[in-house]
């Protein structure tokens, strides 16, 4: 506290006390003479320090007057009262803001000590401030906001404690599953073990969901037995389709849900093939939309519509018949979604290099083409799709040679 502030408040209090104070005078003098008309009352001399006034016998008072009397008579002792507590306050608040100083001096140096101390300290501020607030607050007044102000800190200090190390737990778990995914079979199948044990603590956040659903696809990809792969390309959809409830902008959960209706194309009819296909390419636009600088996004949609390009004449009867206007793409339009992903990703992958030697052939553009190819070549079989990419470049590559 301020030494000015100090003084207005001694002063205000004093200019408060005066007029009290010749409030009283008034009410004696007036009382001084209105007693010499009032029989039955004369003032007490004794140093009794009770009420000036002894009844005596005599003519009795209208009831009313007595009671205003009376009432007035505690007025005078509260004055009294109150004048010694502002001698008391008066020689206190020079050394007020000295003692605030040491006070907040010693909150500092225990927040310095730990985390749990600095907590300790911001209740003991807020406490004191709202103990020593003009605001006209009784003592008692002030405790009991200071003890909820305390008690509504600690609430949101363990509650913010909880989400903290909610998070830092979510936060390892999924860098370890981003680990085990650049790892071999057992390890996909670890990572979405160890996902589907802590989808009960964390199966309402989508960056854990389509991390979840990631690993069905991988699962599925490592799978041999036909049942059991699209038990997890089924499953993986199921969860796709919930991240994106939980999460709506969330763009990766709009794109391995779109992979997952890609996937599932393999194992269903021709129908539920095409109306596959129409929600794959609403989702990866959705995850283009959010996240257009994903390469990801843009190969998969240069997938989409190379094969829509490459649709037969049947496939395109059926979806006019069941959806009104078959998918539409052609050669250039996935052509420009495979150029995209090298502008944002250089040599991105092996795969995408063989699509865009596939289009350029198509286009006739043999020598770019061949160009492609050989730099598809020149980049290492590493994971399952480059095998996949290998043995379509080794049946692509003869065919465009000069």
């Amino acid at each position: 506290m301020a030494q000015t502030d100090s003084k207005v408040l001694v002063l205000g209090a004093l200019a408060g006390v005066a007029g009290i104070s010749l409030a009283v005078v008034c009410y004696r003098g007036l009382r001084s003479k209105r007693r010499v008309s009032w029989p039955g009352f004369y003032q007490n001399r004794t140093n009794d320090p009770g009420s000036g006034l002894l009844l005596v016998d005599g003519p009795v008072l209208p009831r009313g007057q007595a009671e205003v009397l009376e009432r007035l008579e505690a007025l005078i002792q509260c004055v009294s009262e109150l004048k010694e507590e502002m001698k008391a306050l008066k020689t206190a608040l020079p050394s007020l803001p000295d003692q605030v100083r040491e006070e907040l001096k010693g909150h500092s140096e225990v927040r310095r000590v730990s985390a749990q101390h600095r907590t300790a300290a911001t209740r003991r501020k807020r406490t004191a401030g709202a103990a020593s607030s003009p605001g006209g607050q009784s003592s008692e007044d002030a405790e009991s906001e200071g003890g909820y102000m305390t008690a509504l800190t600690d609430s949101e200090d363990e509650e913010q404690s909880d989400e903290e190390q909610t998070q830092g737990k979510l936060s390892v778990l999924l860098d370890r599953i981003d680990r085990l995914r650049q790892g071999g079979e057992s390890d996909k199948r670890e990572s979405l073990s160890v996902l589907l044990e802590q989808r009960d603590e964390f199966g309402q956040n989508s960056e854990f969901l389509w991390r979840l659903t990631r690993a069905y696809c991988d699962v599925h990809d490592v799978t041999v037995p036909l049942e059991e792969k699209k038990t997890h390309a089924e499953n993986g959809k199921a969860i796709g389709e919930e991240a994106i409830k939980v999460n709506p902008k969330c763009a990766e959960s709009h794109q391995w849900y779109a992979i997952m209706c890609g996937i599932m194309a393999e194992y269903d009819s021709i129908q539920n093939k095409i109306k596959n296909g129409y929600i794959f390419k609403d989702h990866l636009d959705k995850a283009i939309e959010l996240k257009p600088q994903d390469p990801m996004s843009y190969y998969l949609l240069g997938r989409w519509c190379y094969a829509v390009a490459q649709l037969s004449w049947i496939e395109r009867k059926v979806a006019a018949t069941l959806f009104g206007e078959p998918p539409s793409a052609t050669i250039e339009d996935a052509l420009k979604n495979f150029l995209k992903v090298e502008e944002i990703h250089p040599a991105y992958s092996k795969l995408n290099y063989v699509f865009l030697a596939k289009c350029y052939k198509a286009l006739g553009q043999s020598e770019k083409a061949r160009k492609m190819c050989e730099a598809a070549s020149s980049m290492n079989t590493v994971s399952k799709e480059d095998e996949e990419a290998q043995k379509e470049l080794d049946l692509l590559y003869p065919s465009v040679r000069v």
